[in-house]
């Protein structure tokens, strides 16, 4: 009984310390995300050296969207109604790197049919921040086909493989289209990271708790077993 508690006290506090860290790492990105806000937009650099200094940085270029490689990433809801993101891949103007822009949200159909995405021809001012997709996560989604056609849906934004279907040099990283652009958005509500932040501190005060339980029991256990061995005495 020693033996299980303590495994299973250990599980409950390391499960307890993921969501902690997760909390902690939420409201930096908040507090980051916060900063950023109040600074004016930059040029868009050929180059980025230190991504991570730059995540939400808001930024702005001109260029002209390539809707042949677009991407709509699925499984984005928008006020419970499931949809897409819309990420259309742009060349920068004065070079021929591209840049993925999220353009935003678009509902999705009854029956799942492909949806009609517009975009606006010829040269377009974009101005949004920067965002960095996850690098790792799990996912069920089938290999990509390889009868040359493009798979146009995504369940993930995964950038290693974006950048090795694709016939051109992508920067690895995303602008989120700002709210006030006229540059072909769609609906641009984006989450805060630090929305759920009191959701993950929940779960590890949940987890926690159960670990504290399980010591108590322990020791109630271990106490009545003492004092029914002094009662047979």
């Amino acid at each position: 009984m020693t033996l299980a508690t303590l495994v299973m006290m250990a599980l409950c506090i390391k499960a307890g310390l993921w969501q902690y860290n997760k909390a902690e790492l939420k409201q930096a990105l908040q507090t980051q995300l916060t900063a950023r806000l109040s600074e004016p937009p930059v040029a868009l650099p050929d180059k980025i050296a230190d991504l991570e200094a730059w995540r939400f940085k808001r930024v702005k270029f001109a260029g002209t969207y390539d809707t042949r490689y677009q991407v709509l990433l699925d499984n984005q809801v928008e006020n419970t109604v499931a949809g897409y993101h819309v990420l259309t891949p742009m060349q920068v103007e004065g070079g021929k790197l591209y840049v993925l822009v999220n353009r935003g949200w678009i509902a999705g159909t009854p029956d799942r049919k492909m949806p009609t995405v517009s975009t606006p021809q010829g040269r377009q001012q974009i101005e949004g921040d920067i965002g960095l997709p996850a690098a790792k996560f799990f996912t069920l989604e089938a290999p990509p086909a390889t009868d040359g056609k493009w798979q146009q849906v995504w369940q993930n934004l995964d950038m290693a493989r974006y950048t090795k279907s694709v016939p051109f040099a992508v920067q690895p990283f995303v602008v989120r289209l700002a709210a006030r652009s006229t540059a072909g958005g769609f609906v641009r509500n984006w989450p805060p990271p630090g929305e759920r932040v009191s959701m993950h501190l929940g779960y590890a005060y949940q987890w926690f708790g159960f670990a504290a339980t399980l010591l108590v029991i322990f020791i109630v256990l271990n106490v009545k077993q003492k004092n029914v061995k002094k009662v047979e005495r």
